[in-house]
């Protein structure tokens, strides 16, 4: 009995073993740097069965994973006309979106930036160089310096939810 157990139980372990090279290979449900995240938007993973992963350059979306290293911001939205021509009504008239993004960790974060920068009449410049750069700041520190009197964490929520679903909108919409 005590032989016929150790073998069972040698047994199991081995083929739990043998799992998981197979589940690593699969992917996880990480996500994509960011955004979508970096991109957070909408930079889903996709099947395993070889169809088109929404992420994929055979259905249009934008997933770093796919397309052989991570995305700039500013490559994102060279790609997101849809999302690019949102963001533009929101910067300053005149300004390069996608020089606007540059520098920023990811598009999720630079579409907030955007949003706070409307919403409080903060300029984005100011904002930009508060989150970018070396010391970077968060986006609720950045508002908490260049607003003191605005609630910083409740902006920062509001505009990563204003950010979410501008990114959703135009994931469906490409």
């Amino acid at each position: 009995m005590k032989r016929t157990l150790g073998i069972l139980v040698s047994l199991m372990v081995l083929g739990g073993m043998s799992i998981l090279p197979v589940y690593a290979q699969r992917g996880g449900s990480g996500h994509a740097g960011g955004a979508a995240a970096g991109m957070r938007a909408g930079a889903g993973r996709g099947s395993d069965m070889g169809g088109p992963n929404p992420g994929s350059r055979q259905s249009g979306g934008m997933n770093s994973s796919t397309m052989g290293g991570q995305r700039t911001p500013d490559q994102l939205l060279t790609q997101n006309t849809q999302l690019s021509s949102k963001l533009g009504t929101l910067l300053p008239a005149g300004t390069n979106v996608q020089q606007a993004a540059a520098g920023f960790k990811n598009l999720g974060q630079f579409v907030a930036a955007v949003h706070v920068s409307k919403n409080l009449g903060i300029p984005f410049e100011d904002l930009r160089s508060k989150m970018t750069g070396s010391g970077s700041e968060s986006l609720g520190k950045a508002i908490h310096q260049l607003k003191p009197d605005a609630d910083a964490k409740a902006e920062a929520k509001k505009a990563k939810k204003q950010a979410d679903n501008d990114l959703r909108e135009s994931a469906s919409g490409s």
